[in-house]
């Protein structure tokens, strides 16, 4: 049994709240586990060209492909991404999209697995978390928990942020502010966020231990997808 645990933040692993809540949900679970980071990857969206359909093999050759196997073999997922303009950055969502790969003739590698999205932003966590969801829903995968923490906007960092009005330090700490480190946020130095990435991961690792019923699982995201078109209609 393995989890595939990805970091789809840009930043660099020990600068990262989103590698940190990921790994941090990755070591609570008790199972084996492989982390990687989509830091300086490239990897593009869909481009619609149709050509894993016969195969479900996605025939864009870039740094996604050697992950496939790594995709395909995981028991379960756990997932993070940064937040960007209330979503999830572009890499990640790259990633995401091309699991399209897998579900062409009813293609059910990924059918019913389990997973534990993770979401950072200078603000909220929660956009990219539910967009992490969303897509994975989408593949019939149960989230069974989301994790959601602020980290340090890249404002903090820019040299301009304790004099832009419209920088994330101004719209929280006010005008006139001095940034000091204490005051930048860090997953690492808020014990709910961590603590709740402790308990997603100990709740993946449960299910998993139970040898949960994956056509169960399966069942209940169709469900749970159809419901959500109806709701839009």
């Amino acid at each position: 049994m393995k989890i595939l645990g990805i970091s789809g933040s840009p930043r660099k692993d020990d600068t990262s709240g989103v590698f940190t809540l990921v790994k941090t949900v990755l070591e609570n679970t008790g199972i084996d586990y492989e982390l990687i980071s989509l830091r300086k990857k490239t990897i593009s969206g869909c481009i619609a060209c149709l050509g894993c359909v016969k195969d479900n093999v996605c025939k864009v050759d870039d740094d996604l492909k050697p992950l496939r196997d790594a995709i395909v073999e995981a028991d379960a997922y756990v997932f993070g991404a940064p937040n960007y303009y209330s979503t999830m950055n572009a890499g990640s969502h790259a990633l995401l999209e091309r699991f399209f790969q897998f579900r062409h003739q009813a293609g059910d590698l990924l059918w019913g697995k389990l997973a534990v999205a993770v979401g950072v932003g200078g603000t909220s966590g929660s956009f990219p978390a539910d967009e992490i969801e969303k897509m994975f829903l989408y593949n019939f995968i149960e989230t069974v928990e989301k994790v959601s923490g602020q980290g340090a906007a890249s404002c903090y960092s820019c040299g301009h942020g304790e004099t832009c009005m419209v920088g994330i330090p101004s719209m929280i700490h006010g005008e006139g502010l001095k940034i000091t480190p204490d005051m930048i946020p860090d997953v690492k130095k808020q014990p709910d966020v961590m603590a709740a990435a402790e308990k997603a991961g100990k709740t993946l690792g449960a299910r998993l231990k139970e040898g949960h019923d994956r056509m169960q699982v399966t069942q209940a995201m169709q469900e749970k997808m159809m419901a959500m078109f109806e709701g839009s209609v």
